[in-house]
C-alpha cells in the first residue's frame, strides 16, 4: 500500500513544473498542445525549420526532433492564445505561409483537444537562403 502512495507522489513531482488546461475533468499539458502546433506549423510548404532558442537547437544536435520547438502556449484567462516562430524559405510568399500556418494550427489543436484557440501568431524569424548560396557557388 505504502508502495502505491511513493509511485503517486513521484508522478504529482515529475509534473510539477507542467502547466495544464482542465475542461470537462481532462487536463491538457501546454507541451501537448505546443506539439500539436508544431507538428501542423511544420507541414505547410514553404516552412524551412521552426525558430527555437538555444535550447532546442542543443536537443537536435543530439537527434531529438522536438516539434514543440518554437512554439509557445498562452492559456490565460481560458483563452487559448498560441505564438509560432519560423525560418521561411527564400522565396515563398510569407503572408499566404502565414495565413495557412494559422489555419492549420487552429484546426488541428481544435479538433485533437476540443480547445477553443483564440489567436495563432506567427513571427517569421528568419529565411533561409542555404540553396540560394549553393546555386551561386556552383555558377561560379
Amino acid at each position: 500500500m505504502e508502495e502505491n502512495n511513493d509511485e503517486e507522489l513521484k508522478k504529482e513531482n515529475d509534473l510539477e513544473g507542467v502547466k495544464e488546461i482542465e475542461e470537462n475533468g481532462i487536463k491538457i499539458a501546454d507541451d501537448v498542445i505546443a506539439i500539436i502546433a508544431g507538428k501542423a506549423a511544420s507541414e505547410v510548404t514553404g516552412v524551412y525549420s521552426m525558430s527555437g532558442g538555444f535550447a532546442g537547437g542543443i536537443s537536435e544536435v543530439f537527434g531529438k526532433k522536438s516539434y514543440a520547438k518554437g512554439i509557445k502556449v498562452d492559456n490565460s484567462d481560458r483563452k487559448l492564445k498560441i505564438d509560432v516562430n519560423i525560418i521561411v524559405e527564400y522565396g515563398a510568399r510569407i503572408p499566404d505561409i502565414a495565413y495557412e500556418i494559422q489555419n492549420r494550427v487552429k484546426k488541428a489543436v481544435e479538433n485533437m483537444t476540443g480547445l477553443n484557440v483564440e489567436e495563432v501568431n506567427v513571427h517569421v524569424q528568419g529565411v533561409n537562403t542555404t540553396e540560394i548560396s549553393k546555386e551561386q557557388s556552383n555558377e561560379e
